[in-house]
């Protein structure tokens, strides 16, 4: 397929924002913006495609179901076409859950093809949110563009809960009961915001009305704004692309829209739809009749969340109630009388706010340690970043072990062992997980680049054994051509920056702390391959030549 280069100034200074959204109001503008706008031809930049394209599934099949289902909390008897549930009492909503499940012709795949697309929509999300992190993608002029792929995921994982919810049935009963109970967990205020969010006392009368509400409304609307948001950014500080010849930062090489990618992105779109449709037909998922309606009064075992929420409620049961006298429950002396203090249900919300949190603020948590403010328009490899690698694999690995705690129950009964022993080893992990994480990737990365730099310098090993004429035995290496060469020293590797004096020549604290970071970060590092040491590298026979960054830019050119 013919691929073209297409010189794209990109306006990326604060200033010039509000000039660029005076200048492209217009519609007919950003059309033709977009038109010539030119995409990368990678594999790893179709993740944020297929979440678009099953966000685009769950609007048509999400519209399908609205037509049939009745968001009401009102009691009824059960008369439909399930036999084992005829007669039961249930709520509307879980009749008419039923009824679209067996009674209207396709209901039971258009809810099958909308849950498969919700859990699909967040996973391309999270994987194309990876992606972004761990090539640097994030990094200035696409902060911004950054923080609105954090409030989608999360608006994602809201869209995601508030359908969960709204058969009102076993399963999803039991979620809702958990946020009741973390609601009340907060002092003074939590038992107003539950009765004023269910309408009563729990579960009240209310809460699927609003969540159907918060869910075919509020949440799409607020998607659809950030997708908006985050194409106009796209199109104005143009696409990251990986480095190679004839490649710069004022052009992006790969197919324009028209239409070429047009083409490509109509026919990626039908392919994900029917992949979510071949799924959906075969395999079952949530299947709401198993569960029968939600009763406050039992408790169910083996209820589990689907997985995109899953590590909130994971981190609930990570948390104990006691350690050793030392109670999470304390009791707080107000004016008015004593209110509990409930830390073993809130305290399992800090790692959430943490991973959120930092996610969202990693852009300028960089920048400030590396004292970089320079555009950056080439996605990195991940090895040529070791620590931002190994701080996403820790995160990573963090959010695993919350996702593993909410299965704990089903992990001890499926593999016979004891449940209090899951609990104690993925505490274990909890902790030491994400440093072993860090400290294996980043030693991992190291090695990936010294290896880059023996490929660079001793050339490819081509597999064949050649005997010397005294009778010694060595493997013959090829030298890379110029594209593979690029790509192993076309990058950067940053030098550690010392706490430097400000302006009255005064070393502050927060200073001092950025330079301790900056040591942490780049202390050990590999310098990609300069022209000076591949020619005296040739000119030995391939010896090893030790690490430098004198010139190194110049092997780039």
């Amino acid at each position: 397929m013919s691929t073209s280069t297409q010189v794209f100034e990109p306006k990326t200074k604060t200033g010039k924002i509000a000039n660029f959204v005076d200048q492209r109001v217009a519609a007919s503008g950003l059309v033709k913006e977009f038109g010539r706008k030119v995409f990368p031809d990678h594999w790893t930049f179709m993740f944020g495609e297929v979440a678009l394209y099953t966000f685009v599934v769950l609007l048509l099949s999400g519209t399908f179901l609205t037509f049939w289902f009745n968001p009401s909390m009102a009691e009824t008897i059960y008369e439909g076409s399930y036999n084992p549930l005829k007669g039961v009492e249930m709520s509307v909503a879980y009749a008419s859950s039923l009824d679209i499940s067996f009674e209207i012709r396709g209901g039971l795949f258009a809810r099958q093809v909308h849950h498969w697309a919700a859990l699909l929509f967040v996973a391309a999300m999270s994987v194309h949110m990876l992606r972004v992190f761990f090539t640097g993608a994030f990094r200035r002029p696409r902060e911004l563009n950054w923080v609105i792929g954090c409030v989608l995921l999360i608006l994602g994982m809201a869209a995601g809960f508030t359908g969960y919810s709204l058969p009102d049935d076993l399963l999803s009963g039991n979620g809702l009961r958990i946020i009741d109970g973390v609601i009340k967990a907060i002092p003074v205020v939590g038992t107003y915001i539950s009765f004023f969010l269910f309408g009563g006392e729990f579960p009240g009368t209310a809460i699927i009305g609003r969540l159907y509400i918060l869910h075919v409304m509020v949440v799409p609307a607020l998607i659809i704004l950030m997708i908006v948001l985050h194409m106009m950014f796209v199109v104005l500080h143009k696409h990251t692309q990986y480095a190679g010849p004839g490649k710069t930062a004022q052009n992006v090489v790969g197919a324009p829209v028209g239409p070429v990618f047009g083409a490509k992105a109509g026919g990626f779109f039908f392919i994900v739809f029917g992949v979510v449709a071949l799924i959906s037909g075969f395999f079952t998922i949530n299947p709401i009749w198993n569960y029968g309606p939600y009763d406050p009064s039992p408790v169910s075992a083996g209820t589990q969340p689907d997985w995109y929420i899953g590590w909130v409620d994971g981190a609930l049961r990570l948390m104990p109630g006691v350690l050793g006298d030392f109670s999470f429950e304390w009791i707080l002396p107000l004016p008015w009388g004593h209110n509990n203090l409930i830390l073993n249900v809130l305290a399992p919300m800090i790692p959430a706010a943490i991973l959120i949190g930092t996610m969202m603020a990693w852009p300028w948590i960089e920048r400030w340690v590396t004292k970089d403010n320079r555009e950056h328009h080439f996605a990195e490899r991940p090895r040529n970043a070791p620590f931002r690698t190994g701080v996403g694999v820790a995160g990573f690995i963090w959010y695993c072990v919350m996702w593993a705690a909410a299965s704990s129950d089903l992990i001890a009964t499926h593999f016979h062992v004891a449940l209090n022993d899951v609990t104690y080893w993925l505490r274990v992990l909890f902790f030491l997980g994400p440093i072993l994480g860090f400290i294996i990737t980043r030693r991992i990365c190291l090695s990936l680049q010294r290896k880059d730099r023996e490929i660079v310098l001793h050339g490819r090993e081509a597999g064949i054994i050649e005997m010397s004429p005294v009778g010694g035995y060595s493997e013959r290496h090829e030298d890379l051509d110029e594209y593979k060469r690029y790509k192993l020293v076309a990058w950067e590797s940053p030098e550690v920056i010392p706490a430097l004096p400000n302006a009255d020549g005064k070393v502050t604290f927060w200073e001092k702390q950025r330079g301790k970071l900056s040591r942490f970060f780049f202390e050990d590092r590999v310098a990609p391959v300069t022209p000076r040491e591949l020619q005296e590298a040739k000119a030995h026979g391939h010896h090893a030549v030790e690490a430098g960054h004198d010139d190194a830019k110049e092997l780039k050119h």
